[in-house]
């Protein structure tokens, strides 16, 4: 599929009734074409699985956008599904900032991204709603016509600001302001993602696989919603594996671990056949 087919497909997925669709996280190219092949049919990045596998924190002051972008393109550049990206604060507090970073999202092929309005700062863990809101309306501005669903993130509940009631309201500005999907990770329970679901005009995003109740997609679907992610806790469960796999080997001597792994030959056949035209 060339962009457009790519940002179509994307919307359509979204305006689906009845079960939710899941877009996973990969963090790298590999394990792009891998969930690609599973049968996914959107993909999203992941900065905390990207920021495990550079051996960096995932926070604003260990991520550039530079990196992010990298990273992004090359899991576009892997697959023929559609990808949103994790694009954190848009790098940066000012509005002008988080436009930028749409239009360069949208230059290296991405269909989608997510704006968040936390900051890091303990002391001010979230955005004032004007300003977040600013941003949100700066960032579909620049997304407008150009082929790409902009996702408004509310992060209270991960930033220390359980307060459902402030939530909803940043969600109705950003969907206000232009942001096409509506998302606020670490939601408590499914009444909770419930009362989101009807309380907004736009998709909504769950993220499962972390902390807490692991609900089915018939349960989330029945609740209102329409695209569930699951963060970097796929990247997290392949690093359980690793870590396991070590433990054996260093502490018992044993290498079973090797019968749960994917054949060699299965991962070579996912992976990109082009040959390096330099090599004799």
């Amino acid at each position: 599929m060339n962009r457009d087919q790519k940002f179509e497909a994307f919307k359509a997925l979204h305006q689906q009734q009845g079960t939710a669709f899941v877009m996973p996280n990969p963090w790298d190219a590999g394990t792009a074409r891998l969930l690609t092949h599973a049968g996914f049919e959107a993909l999203a990045t992941t900065s905390a699985g990207y920021a495990f596998a550079a051996g960096k924190r995932d926070s604003f002051s260990s991520l550039s956008c530079e990196e992010i972008l990298i990273n992004a393109k090359a899991i576009v550049d892997a697959t023929d599904l559609p990808v949103s990206a994790d694009l954190e604060d848009g790098f940066g507090r000012d509005p002008t900032r988080c436009a930028q970073t749409i239009g360069m999202a949208i230059d290296i092929g991405l269909v989608g991204g997510s704006i968040e309005d936390a900051t890091g700062d303990p002391d001010e863990p979230v955005l004032p709603i004007g300003l977040a809101t600013d941003r949100i309306r700066a960032a579909a501005e620049a997304a407008k016509d150009r082929g790409f669903l902009l996702t408004g993130r509310a992060e209270n509940f991960i930033s220390g600001r359980p307060d459902l009631a402030d939530t909803i309201k940043r969600l109705q500005a950003y969907s206000e302001a232009g942001a096409d999907v509506l998302y606020a990770p670490g939601l408590p329970d499914l009444d909770a993602i419930s009362t989101i679901c009807r309380e907004v005009d736009k998709p909504v995003n769950v993220v499962m696989g972390l902390s807490g109740q692991a609900y089915t997609v018939p349960e989330l679907s029945a609740a209102g919603v329409r695209r569930i992610s699951v963060g970097g806790s796929f990247a997290r469960a392949a690093l359980g594996a690793l870590r396991r796999a070590a433990e054996e080997v260093m502490h018992q001597g044993t290498f079973t671990y090797a019968k749960a792994a994917i054949p060699d030959g299965e991962m070579a056949a996912l992976m990109d056949q082009t040959k390096q035209s330099d090599r004799s």
